[in-house]
């Protein structure tokens, strides 16, 4: 890595540190549930509650400790995290009871979910101007190959190795390969680092830089925020409760897991493609198009049955996810300006992971109560036309304030 360009290296680091990421996402904590729910002998909403309130919990420390990212040089931030990381995935592989699993997951979602994508994305957003979509939509693959090869690869683990063991290895890799990552990319990078320019005479279009306090007060942050949060709630609930819909709709049991794959390959190329479009057309009027797959996905979800559409339903999804990964950070760094965006981006994280938690806890409340996936796939479409109908209303609103050079 030592010959390789500033941009390069960051690049590198955003990649996999967002990879590294997976271990606290939904995605992957979800297919724990099982064993964990046989072991501790807890129904789906008894975990679901436990992990919507370590996820709610997480969220709002992150808030704190997200902002810190403003304040101390990104290597220190980093070391920080990833010991946190290494500390939470080895205490993971030792839960024994339903008070060890609140803890685990909280740890996992602060740690992964929460501070690691913060890292990235936040170091990312700062450092790109001129090129942020096309950084971002780079970075983001890290959880997208994440998403495609460790369904998939757990799966088979899980055939050979308890999952202690595979959590017990998941902390030794993060301890002996991130350290070295961080060491060799972002050992020069500080608050003020920006990426080179190769035509240093452009002038550069001034904006205003919100404190975190002052968009709070901007109606504007809640109305993006409503489609921002879509996402992450509804995709949660459908990787911690995959096996719900898979007994739901008859599915064979690798039916999902290998689904994943689909998820991970459109969810690539719509990466690839939303890296372009916003440095092109700006976040800030794609997001109109964000949640239309998803919507399409709950749908599916809602008319059909056969083991096929598993694969249309998660590809879908796996459009969504793309573009919510680049505009969920490109769109507030265009509004609000980039000299807080660590701890605006601490806010709009937490809200993301408190989303999750909404999610995990509404799908499990509702399957307790008898609920059918197509019930829940119903309500999850309803949420996304009255978010999107808002965001339709209010779209002149969402540009930046401009400050004159």
């Amino acid at each position: 890595m030592i010959n390789l360009s500033l941009n390069k290296k960051v690049i590198i680091f955003g990649f996999i540190f967002t990879f590294f990421s997976s271990f606290g996402q939904s995605f992957f904590l979800g297919l724990f549930n099982a064993p964990i729910r046989n072991e501790l002998d807890i129904t789906h909403g008894q975990f679901g509650s436990i992990y919507a309130s370590a996820t709610i919990c997480s969220s709002l420390l992150l808030i704190w400790v997200g902002k810190k990212i403003d304040d101390y040089k990104i290597l220190n931030y980093s070391f920080f995290v990833v010991t946190l990381l290494f500390i939470s995935s080895l205490f993971f592989s030792f839960i024994n009871s339903v008070y060890f699993l609140a803890i685990g997951i909280f740890l996992m979602r602060l740690s992964g979910q929460g501070l690691m994508s913060h890292a990235s994305t936040t170091t990312i957003s700062r450092f790109f101007e001129r090129s942020r979509g096309k950084a971002l939509s780079t970075i983001w693959f890290g959880l997208s190959t994440a998403e495609f090869i460790l369904p998939v690869l757990i799966t088979y683990f899980f055939l050979i190795y308890s999952w202690r063991t595979v959590w017990q290895g998941i902390a030794i890799l993060i301890i002996l390969f991130l350290p070295f990552v961080i060491l060799n990319t972002i050992k020069s990078i500080n608050l003020d680092s920006r990426e080179a320019d190769p035509n240093p005479k452009n002038k550069k279009l001034k904006i205003k830089s919100w404190r975190r306090r002052d968009v709070l007060k901007d109606f504007r942050f809640y109305i993006v925020s409503l489609n921002m949060l879509a996402m992450p709630w509804m995709a949660t609930g459908v990787f911690v409760y995959q096996s719900f819909i898979s007994d739901s709709k008859m599915w064979a049991v690798y039916t999902i897991p290998k689904a994943f794959m689909v998820y991970s390959i459109t969810s690539i190329a719509t990466l690839f493609v939303s890296g372009f479009l916003v440095d092109k057309f700006t976040g800030r009027k794609l997001i109109l198009y964000m949640n239309l797959p998803l919507l399409f996905a709950m749908l599916t979800l809602y008319y059909f049955n056969h083991e096929i559409y598993a694969y249309v339903f998660l590809g879908l999804i796996g459009v969504s996810n793309g573009l919510a990964n680049i505009l969920g950070s490109s769109t507030w760094a265009e509004i609000y300006g980039v000299k807080y965006i660590g701890s605006i981006k601490a806010l709009t994280t937490a809200f993301m992971v408190f989303s999750t938690a909404f999610g995990t806890a509404v799908f499990g409340l509702l399957i307790d109560q008898g609920f059918t996936i197509e019930n829940i796939a119903f309500v999850g479409a309803a949420y996304i036309v009255i978010s999107l109908a808002l965001l339709i209303i209010f779209r002149k609103t969402i540009e930046p304030i401009r400050l004159s050079n």
